[in-house]
């Protein structure tokens, strides 16, 4: 890891027990530090780290957003240059191939690249699409649990084998980022509460069906745990962003939710909204910290 001054530990202890004061509300990261060993912070990522709808866009192609999670920690650490190449639709594959007209987000790393964030996988399995179909057979049978059960052949979980798959793709990823930028500090981030974590639902705001409502929460909990294992075998940190943000999923009102249902008002449906990327920012930082103890 890379050499970290002793002003910059005292510093982010000192951001991380101002953000933890903040207990209702979307916590903040807007602390700068001035003496930083962070030069090059590299983001890549999916819609979840670009901030699709959320004003101001800077990359209308991607989505990006200059409010996301990559921003706020940059200009929480007075990081020197920021390459935030997150883009929405992103999966592992556009690590090292063109999406449209972006370039390979890999191709943003450098050698002397000190902070690298890796948010993806969620495409991968295709969660958005697990989401559009629980919402139609839930509008058929809003009393059971039929997208469950579309996903289970013979009695096996078809979505197991997509995490298996995607688990491999993710080694490859942080296998190729080590190589690339072999001194960076890297943290895979986790993805944030969606439905609510009591296994609960809202039908009439996004009409899942009463026993999908866990099984999707489920779901998200799975992707997570597999992200922060591949994390762990490789010998990068995790970043969990979904505990912190339980209370905050999208059935909750505007004000409270920092996930947007499906016809998004502060972001791009189904997405977090601008709290939610502040929230996320702070789930960094402290990783950061914990990091540097």
């Amino acid at each position: 890891m890379p050499a970290v001054s002793q002003r910059l530990r005292k510093t982010l202890v000192a951001v991380a027990a101002v953000v933890a004061l903040t207990t209702t509300a979307a916590p903040t990261a807007q602390a700068a530090i001035s003496d930083t060993s962070v030069a090059h912070y590299v983001a890549l990522g999916d819609s979840y780290t670009a901030g699709p709808g959320i004003p101001n866009e800077t990359d209308g192609n991607c989505g990006r957003s200059d409010r996301n999670y990559p921003t706020l920690t940059a200009a929480a650490i007075a990081v020197t240059a920021l390459g935030d190449v997150s883009c929405a639709g992103a999966t592992t594959a556009h690590m090292t191939s063109s999406q449209g007209t972006a370039p390979p987000q890999l191709d943003a790393l450098r050698p002397a690249t000190d902070l690298v964030t890796l948010g993806v996988g969620g495409n991968d399995i295709n969660v958005s699409g697990i989401i559009a179909r629980c919402v139609l057979l839930g509008k058929l049978n809003p009393s059971g649990s039929p997208c469950k059960a579309s996903y289970t052949i013979a009695g096996i979980d078809q979505l197991d084998q997509r995490l298996k798959i995607t688990a491999a793709r993710i080694d490859t990823v942080l296998q190729d980022i080590r190589r690339r930028s072999p001194n960076a500090r890297v943290l895979v981030v986790g993805y944030p509460v969606i439905m609510p974590d009591d296994g609960s639902n809202c039908y009439a705001t996004v009409p899942i069906a009463r026993g999908d409502a866990p099984w999707l929460r489920d779901v998200e909990k799975r992707l997570n745990t597999m992200l922060a294992g591949r994390a762990a075998a490789n010998g990068v940190g995790f970043v969990d962003t979904y505990t912190g943000s339980m209370g905050h999923d999208l059935c909750k009102p505007i004000g409270v939710r920092w996930m947007e249902p499906m016809e998004g008002v502060d972001s791009a449906g189904l997405h977090p909204n601008a709290a939610g990327h502040q929230a996320m920012a702070t789930s960094v930082l402290n990783a950061i910290n914990r990091s540097l103890a």
